[in-house]
């Protein structure tokens, strides 16, 4: 008995020292939880962008809340700190990068669309070539806007709450990339 404690201890150790992981998908794992300015949020579920023409993966997006939900319209519709991670799972270049972020606000921002042209060029004037490994963060700030990290690098902040409802649209709206990454961000 007093061997399987001295076993049984150091394991027990290791497995609440280290990090908790929130998912896998695709080779990619993600925090259960990250800390943005000052609060926690919740990984509430992780999807995969995958080009529909070529059958080929190309992200993993992680929405991270306050709380969790499957409500797209709930995220959406409130004004709460959120954030969104991209994770490259192959090479994209800066013009498809562009491209797909226009055809998302299309398909999905509405009549605010064109309310939005001038900072949808703002942050495809952001927007580089990106590589295997690397990611694009989103940080959705209530009555500021969305604070917008490539590869590590703060490249600025959009302001407007209309523009951070435009972009999560772009996978939480009507007409998302596809359905299994909305399904996925939303815990299904």
């Amino acid at each position: 008995m007093r061997f399987g404690m001295v076993v049984l201890l150091p394991a027990c150790l290791v497995v609440l020292a280290s990090p908790a992981l929130g998912g896998e998908l695709a080779g990619v794992t993600l925090p259960d939880s990250v800390v943005v300015e000052g609060t926690t949020l919740l990984l509430n579920g992780l999807g995969l962008r995958e080009a529909t023409m070529l059958k080929v993966d190309v992200y993993v997006a992680g929405l991270y809340l306050e709380a969790k939900t499957g409500d797209a319209e709930a995220i959406l519709g409130a004004p709460a700190l959120r954030r969104l991670v991209m994770h490259f799972v192959r090479d994209v270049g800066r013009a498809d990068l562009a491209k797909g972020f226009g055809e998302g606000f299309d398909r999905n921002a509405g009549e605010a669309r064109q309310a939005l042209g001038e900072r949808i060029d703002r942050l495809n004037g952001w927007l580089t070539d990106v590589k295997v490994g690397d990611t694009i963060v989103f940080t959705f700030l209530p009555g500021q806007g969305v604070r917008v990290d490539i590869r590590g690098q703060e490249r600025g902040a959009i302001p407007g709450d209309d523009f951070a409802r435009g972009l999560l649209s772009v996978w939480l709206g009507p007409k998302p990339p596809n359905a299994g990454l909305k399904n996925g961000m939303l815990g299904k």
